[in-house]
């Protein structure tokens, strides 16, 4: 059986909705972004006790399907963009159509329309959330940032960090961690 969870994003976050499946004493045999497959079936008293433990801690059991294949996107590209050591300049359409099996243009129409952003929009504010992480860590220059994250130049970078934030990439260096979001609150 899976069930699909909402606003999970991360190891932490994965780790705590495992907790949560185990407490209720259901081993889950996978736990990952947005996902926990059980081989046991889950009655209906025990789903309504870990839907309340998982809506404790910020997460939530998604029922619908469209809104199953839109959480999927957002983590891959969170995963993608967050935690991949791979090369960041990749095709995120051919990624996403090839890893949910659906045409990328029904994919994009469907992401925007429950989200009222595009996927290349989501894209681009997940990779200036990391970048104003990598900024504030000061362990990158502003070229090995954008070299990172599939920009074709530090120019590029800057223009859509500017767009994004408000700041050029320098004035936000200096303000620091207080402008930085959640993973989950990035639009």
């Amino acid at each position: 059986m899976k069930t699909y969870i909402k606003n999970m994003v991360c190891k932490r976050c994965i780790m705590a909705v495992d907790r949560i499946f185990r407490e209720s004493g259901y081993e889950p045999e996978s736990v990952s972004m947005g996902e926990v497959v059980t081989s046991q079936v889950i009655d209906p008293d025990s789903l309504a006790h870990i839907r309340q433990k998982l809506k404790e801690v910020g997460f939530e059991i998604i029922e619908d399907s469209n809104s199953r294949i839109i959480e999927k996107i957002k983590n891959l590209i969170i995963e993608t963009v967050h935690y991949s050591e791979d090369d960041q300049k990749l095709n995120y359409s051919v990624m996403i159509e090839s890893e949910l099996h659906k045409n990328y243009n029904y994919l994009s129409n469907l992401f925007s329309s429950i989200t009222g952003t595009t996927i290349e929009q989501y894209i681009i504010h997940q990779k200036i959330e990391k970048a104003k992480e990598l900024l504030v860590y000061n362990e990158l220059n502003l070229s090995e940032i954008a070299f990172r994250l599939g920009y074709s130049s530090v120019a590029h970078l800057s223009s859509q960090f500017k767009k994004v934030t408000g700041l050029t990439a320098t004035h936000f260096k200096e303000i620091g961690e207080h402008k930085r979001k959640a993973i989950d609150e990035v639009v």
